[in-house]
């Protein structure tokens, strides 16, 4: 058992209440009242650890209005209070050592997944840059497709227009040679010249 300690700052600051061990003998505090015995339920170095500490407190303590919700308790009077145990309880230990276990492995799930998750990003703008890429492409061959098409098809009307108007000079100039034959034939033909 250790000596009587006033230091507040390391005084734990949860706890219940729990029975005295075989063999330890029960001590009055600085007020001269026998001291009540608490455990350690703080997840921290005095988990489990039992102590003693003054049963007076500063003021009344509220009364609970429900027995899941207790409001804290006031400081003690004489602010006294005595370690019963030095070390922890192999439970403790245990304890510990699980949580810290878990709380490891629920990191190294947390890192897993946030790698999972990186990779699919990546994954995902990868496959939506190949996909840009890939449409710019698509994009790019029907622009020169089109550009091809517009250019046959502009030499395509350029031929036939052409052509039309190759007939058209053909049509006009027998137009011109049957006028021309009709003028210096004045009539003299096949058929006679009307008269007026």
């Amino acid at each position: 058992m250790s000596l009587p300690c006033s230091d507040q700052s390391i005084r734990p600051k949860k706890m219940q209440s729990a029975s005295l061990p075989r063999g330890v003998e029960a001590v009055r505090c600085w007020c001269g009242d026998l001291c009540k015995v608490k455990e350690v339920t703080d997840f921290s170095d005095w988990l489990g650890m039992k102590f003693f500490m003054c049963a007076n407190y500063e003021s009344d303590p509220p009364e609970s209005i429900s027995a899941y919700l207790k409001p804290p308790s006031p400081p003690p009077l004489c602010m006294y209070y005595r370690w019963i145990d030095t070390e922890m309880p192999d439970w403790a230990v245990t304890e510990i050592r699980e949580r810290g276990r878990r709380a490891w492995a629920s990191l190294d799930l947390e890192e897993r997944h946030a790698k999972a998750e990186a990779e699919e990003k990546a994954e995902q703008k990868k496959e939506w840059e190949d996909y840009c890429v890939e449409q710019m492409a698509f994009i790019d061959e029907m622009i020169r497709k089109n550009e091809e098409e517009k250019l046959r098809l502009e030499e395509v009307y350029r031929q036939r227009e052409k052509t039309r108007e190759a007939e058209r000079e053909r049509k006009r100039e027998r137009a011109r040679a049957a006028k021309a034959a009709e003028e210096a034939g004045d009539g003299k033909g096949k058929y006679s010249r009307w008269t007026q």
